[in-house]
């Protein structure tokens, strides 16, 4: 497996742990805001940590299968065009370096050494930005996604479970923010991104999250 794979896997695991987090904390924060048992809120948390788990793995599957679909759609593609016209696709990408700044001949020059060693990866590569040889297992990013989502959801479940009637929503709310800030630059570290902004950007929505079910808790109160 790939470099980049094993990443995709990987980050597939941690959006699924991020997902199970901020779910079923916002599920057991409402149902708590409603002033019900611990029993009941458990029960909740339960039945929402059993869905997501299954929605997300399913949804991981289908969408890498999908994202696969579409990669041999257009490696097929390129496999036609290089039949019929070669140099057409020679030209495509020589005009796309030409276009970043580099000289015709150079580019010209390089888009035929990249054919020559590799025709329809080049292709493919350069005309969809995908890499055909590196393709992310669907089966894989399902059990990422399988284990990690309860594995988030377990963290507010105890902490709303443990801590006292008084304290259980600030207390459940602060271990979700730090949770949260852990998979939101782990995300943004895989991703390439900028860490600061992605993790305050998913902190953000999970307080508006966990804000907006625990007011409806609030609203529904015995």
């Amino acid at each position: 497996m790939s470099l980049n794979a094993q990443i995709n896997l990987i980050r597939a695991g941690v959006m699924g742990a991020n997902d199970g987090i901020l779910s079923v904390a916002a599920i057991v924060l409402g149902v708590a805001a409603a002033n019900v048992s611990t029993h009941n809120i458990l029960l909740a948390g339960f039945a929402g940590m059993l869905a997501g788990t299954i929605s997300m793995a399913m949804g991981e599957y289908v969408s890498v299968h999908a994202q696969r679909d579409a990669e041999e759609r257009a490696t097929a593609d390129e496999t036609q065009r290089m039949e019929l016209n070669p140099q057409a696709e020679v030209d495509f990408v020589t005009h796309k370096y030409v276009a970043a700044g580099i000289s015709h001949d150079l580019a010209a020059k390089a888009a035929q050494e990249m054919f020559d060693q590799a025709p329809v990866v080049t292709a493919v590569r350069e005309r969809y930005d995908i890499d055909p040889g590196e393709q992310t297992s669907a089966f894989g990013a399902a059990i990422a996604s399988f284990i990690s989502f309860p594995l988030g959801s377990l963290l507010p479940m105890l902490t709303i479970s443990l801590v006292g009637n008084a304290w259980r929503i600030p207390a459940t709310v602060a271990s979700v923010v730090i949770a949260l800030m852990i998979t939101g630059a782990i995300a943004a570290k895989l991703g390439n991104a900028n860490v600061l902004k992605a993790t305050v950007r998913n902190v953000v929505a999970g307080l508006i999250t966990m804000a907006i079910t625990t007011m409806v808790g609030h609203i529904f109160a015995r």
